[in-house]
Formats: structure tokens, sequence, C-alpha cells
């Protein structure tokens, strides 16, 4: 993107991981794994790719380098199911600003390519690639509704005192 803004700011530093602007502004792309990712801080803007395959850890160890900075965190994803931190972040009440964009309103994409898609890779995928769905597990056992409509705040205690210490 930079160089398609035929470099507005020049670089001091660049390389295949990692841009650094005179003005003392920088992009580093950093490893997708929990135990490499850790040192940074005072990041001003924190961007999570693909964020529904980002690992719970790897989420949770990054949001730390935010601490300081005051910084803000964007991710962006697909849906992949319903599980993970993408997933809980997205139905939570957490005051997240979500946009949900399925392809059907991207007038870039037409509906011929929509069908096609949907026709060779299969309605699970192409619900959930190009329509914004999160959906269960093809080999779950129980559906995450039934699984949630099992539990009630509600619920009487146990029969016979729950189970011992």
């Amino acid at each position: 993107m930079y160089r398609a803004l035929d470099h507005p700011e020049p670089p001091a530093a660049e390389s295949a991981l990692r841009l650094e602007l005179e003005n003392g502004s920088r992009i580093v792309a950093l490893p997708g794994k929990e135990g490499t990712i850790r040192g940074y801080s005072g990041v001003g803007l924190l961007l999570i790719d693909e964020a529904s395959r980002v690992h719970d850890d790897l989420y949770r160890s990054v949001r730390p380098m935010l601490a300081v900075s005051g910084g803000r965190l964007l991710a962006m994803s697909t849906p992949f199911g319903t599980r993970g931190w993408w997933y809980e972040a997205w139905r939570s009440e957490e005051p997240w600003q979500r946009v949900e964009v399925p392809a059907t309103l991207v007038p870039r994409i037409s509906p011929e390519f929509l069908a096609d898609e949907e026709r060779s890779m299969g309605r699970w995928w192409f619900r959930q690639e190009y329509m914004c769905e999160f959906l269960d597990a093809q080999d779950a056992v129980f559906r995450l509704a039934d699984i949630e409509a099992a539990f009630s705040p509600d619920a009487p205690p146990p029969l016979f005192g729950g189970i011992a210490s």
C-alpha cells in the first residue's frame, strides 16, 4: 500500500517485515506465535488480520502491547466456527465496533461468481467465507445452541448435593 501511495513519507529503513518512516512511524509484521511475539510496547495501532484463525493465547499476548500507549486494536476476518476469541468478541457485549459486509453487498463481486463459489466450496464454507456467518464445526457432535440451552441460571441445585470437592 505504501508503494501504491507513491511513498508519501520518505523511508528511514525498509525490509520485508518492517517499514520505518522518517517521521518516526513504523510498521512491523510480527510472527503468529505467542512465544515469539512478545516484547513490543507503545503500539499505536495493532492490526490482527484473519482474526478467526488467531489462537486465543496469541490474541491475549498482544493485548498488553497497547497498555501504555492507549493504542487501538483493529481485527478483521471472516468467521471460522463458533469458538475462539474472535467469535466470543463478535457475540459479546464488549464495546467493539463491529462492521459486517457480506459479499452480496460488495458491488465488485458478481452474483454469478458467488453462485459458482457456493457450488464449488459447499454451503458451509460459503456461508462463513462470503456471508459472515459463524457456523458450528461440521464434525461437532452437538450444536452450540443446544449446549447453551442446556445451561440455565434458574436451574435447581443437583438432586444429591452436587460433586464433592
